[in-house]
C-alpha cells in the first residue's frame, strides 16, 4: 500500500536568495499567461489542447528575443510543470462530468468576460476556463520534479537549483518517505515549501481502535456525535467580520490600483488569510483526534454549495427572506464541512480506518429508537420527540445516531471494506430501508 502525504514548512531565505526565488514564480506566471493566451487562440481554432501541445510552445517563448529573461531567470523544470497545471485545467475544462456538477450548483449568472484574439474578435471567457493570474493576488508557486537529481535536504535546509542554494525552513516535524516533488510557494510576503512524499507499506495500516462513530454537523454546534459530545465551532470569519467590513470600506474610498490601494488590498488578504489560518488549524486539531480514537466515521454526504445558495431570486421573482439566508450561508461556509469531511477522509486512510458518507435524508426526522419518520418528530431546532415511541433528545444526537445506523448499513449491505475496495462509499436509497 502506498501513502502519500504533504509536509509544508516555513522558508527562511535570505536577501540574495528571495531574489532568485521571484524571479523564478514570476517566469512561471509569466509564462502561464503566455501559454493561456495562445491555447485561447487553439481553442477559438478548435484545436486539440493537450499537455504535449502546450509544452511545446515553452521553447517558442524562449526564443523570442523579448522574453530573453527566460533563459536566466527560470527553471525549465518548473516552467514544465506550470503549463502541465494549465493542461490539466483545460481537461477538467472540458470534462463534462464537472460542467454537469457545476449545473446542479446553479450560481447567479456575471456578467461576461471576453479575451480578444490576435486577429481582433473576441471570444467569451465561460465557467471553468482557466483565469490569468496577476503579482497582486499574493500567490506563487513552482513545483520541481526529480527531487534527488536537483534538490536535497540536509536537516533544517533545502538545497534548490538556479544558484539558490541552501536555504533554511522550519522544520517542526520529521520528513517520512521517499520525496518525489517540492513545491515553493510564496503567499502575502511568506515563502513555503512543501515536500510531496511517497511511502511504501509492506501490508493495509491496522487501525489501533475498534470503535464507530456518527457525526451530525451543524452551525451552533460544529459536531454531535453518536456518543452524546458537542465540539463547538471556532466561527472565525463572523469574528472578524466587523474589521473585516471596516478595512473594506476603506479600500473603497480610493483611487482603483494606486498604491494606497494595493496597501489597503494587501491588509485585506491577510486578514482574510488570519481567518483561514484559524478554520484550518481548529478543523486539523478536531479531525486528528477523532481519527486517531474512531477505526469507523459516519457523516453526512451534504451538499454545501446547494445549501448555501442565494436566496435573491431574479428580477422578476424576488427571493424571501434574504437578509437571513444570508447569513445563514455565511454561517454555513464559515463552518469548514467540506475541508473537515476531506481532512478525516485521507486522515483514515492513512490510520487504516474507513470513513463512510451517507445520504442526509430523513436524519434528522427517524427517531434512532423505533426508526418512525415524521416531521413532527423534530418539534424545534434543539428538541426531538417522536409521536409514536415518546422517545425524547437533544435534535442533533438522535440524528448522529442515524447516522451512524445508516454507515452500519452501508457496509452490510456492500459486505464491508475488504482489500482492494475504496474507502469512501455511499449509500443509495438505503436510508428509507435503515429507517
Amino acid at each position: 500500500m502506498k501513502i502519500n502525504k504533504a509536509y509544508k514548512f516555513r522558508l527562511e531565505p535570505n536577501t540574495e536568495q528571495e531574489i532568485i526565488l521571484n524571479n523564478l514564480v514570476g517566469s512561471a506566471r509569466f509564462v502561464w499567461n503566455q501559454v493561456l493566451a495562445i491555447s485561447f487562440e487553439m481553442f477559438a481554432k478548435d484545436a486539440f489542447i493537450n499537455a504535449t501541445n502546450l509544452v511545446n510552445k515553452i521553447m517558442d517563448l524562449k526564443s523570442n528575443p523579448d522574453f530573453e529573461f527566460l533563459k536566466t531567470s527560470s527553471n525549465a523544470v518548473s516552467l514544465q510543470q506550470k503549463v502541465r497545471d494549465l493542461a490539466s485545467a483545460w481537461s477538467r475544462f472540458f470534462d463534462p462530468k464537472v460542467h454537469a456538477r457545476l449545473k446542479e450548483n446553479k450560481k447567479k449568472p456575471r456578467k461576461p468576460k471576453f479575451f480578444k484574439l490576435a486577429d481582433g474578435t473576441e471570444i467569451q471567457r465561460r465557467p471553468l476556463m482557466p483565469q490569468f493570474k496577476r503579482k497582486s493576488d499574493g500567490r506563487d508557486s513552482i513545483r520541481l520534479v526529480q527531487f534527488d537529481k536537483y534538490c536535497r535536504v540536509e536537516g533544517n535546509r533545502v538545497k534548490l537549483p538556479n544558484g539558490v542554494g541552501l536555504v533554511t525552513f522550519r522544520k517542526s516535524q520529521d520528513i517520512i518517505g521517499t520525496i518525489k516533488n517540492v513545491t515553493i510557494s510564496k503567499k502575502l510576503g511568506h515563502w513555503y515549501v512543501s515536500f510531496g512524499t511517497e511511502r511504501e507499506l509492506d501490508e493495509n495500516p491496522r487501525h489501533p481502535a475498534t470503535s464507530a462513530i456518527g457525526l451530525d454537523m451543524g452551525i451552533s454546534k460544529l459536531l454531535t456525535t453518536s456518543n452524546g459530545q458537542y465540539i463547538k465551532p471556532k466561527n472565525s470569519f463572523k469574528a472578524n467580520q466587523i474589521k473585516l467590513a471596516k478595512l473594506q470600506r476603506q479600500l473603497s474610498r480610493k483611487v482603483l490600483f494606486s498604491q494606497n490601494w494595493k496597501k489597503q488590498n494587501r491588509k485585506i488578504q491577510k486578514l482574510h488569510s488570519h481567518i483561514a489560518n484559524i478554520r484550518h488549524d481548529y478543523l486539523h486539531k478536531i479531525t486528528t483526534r477523532i481519527s486517531k480514537n474512531h477505526a469507523m466515521i459516519a457523516c453526512e454526504d451534504l451538499k454545501v454549495a446547494n445549501m448555501s445558495k442565494s436566496a435573491s431570486g431574479s428580477v422578476e421573482n424576488k427571493g424571501r427572506h434574504v437578509k437571513a439566508k444570508s447569513g445563514l450561508n455565511k454561517s454555513i461556509l464559515d463552518q469548514g464541512w467540506g475541508m473537515m469531511v476531506d481532512m478525516l477522509e485521507y486522515k483514515q486512510h492513512w490510520q487504516g480506518g474507513l470513513l463512510i458518507k451517507v445520504n442526509p435524508r430523513y436524519t434528522s426526522q427517524t427517531c434512532s429508537e423505533c426508526q418512525h419518520i415524521a416531521v413532527d418528530n423534530r418539534q424545534t431546532q434543539s428538541k426531538f420527540e417522536c409521536v409514536k415511541c415518546m422517545y425524547v433528545a437533544n435534535a442533533d444526537f438522535n440524528a448522529a445516531r442515524n447516522i451512524l445506523a445508516a454507515g452500519h448499513a452501508v457496509l452490510s449491505a456492500e459486505g464491508g471494506c475488504s482489500k482492494g475496495r475504496p474507502l469512501k462509499q455511499k449509500t443509495c436509497d438505503l436510508r428509507e430501508k435503515v429507517a
